[in-house]
């Protein structure tokens, strides 16, 4: 698995802002891709658990948003 992309990361942080704005957008689906730019991030850095513990956070959280 590769880590993210500048690009990738930019344009979710547009989103969220855009959310956090207008309220456009699903915010399941932004934590959801929150979660995904986090386990990516750590699968590159296998040594630090604080970014596993980051991303497994916000997997749990996600997955609390699909829920609803």
């Amino acid at each position: 698995m590769t880590g993210p992309s500048i690009s990738e990361i930019s344009a979710f942080l547009a989103d969220l802002n855009a959310h956090r704005r207008t309220g456009e957008g699903d915010l399941a689906e932004l934590m959801d891709r929150k979660a995904d730019l986090l386990e990516r991030i750590a699968a590159t850095r296998p040594d630090d658990t604080e970014a596993a513990a980051i991303a497994a956070n916000a997997r749990t959280n996600a997955n609390r948003f699909k829920g609803r």
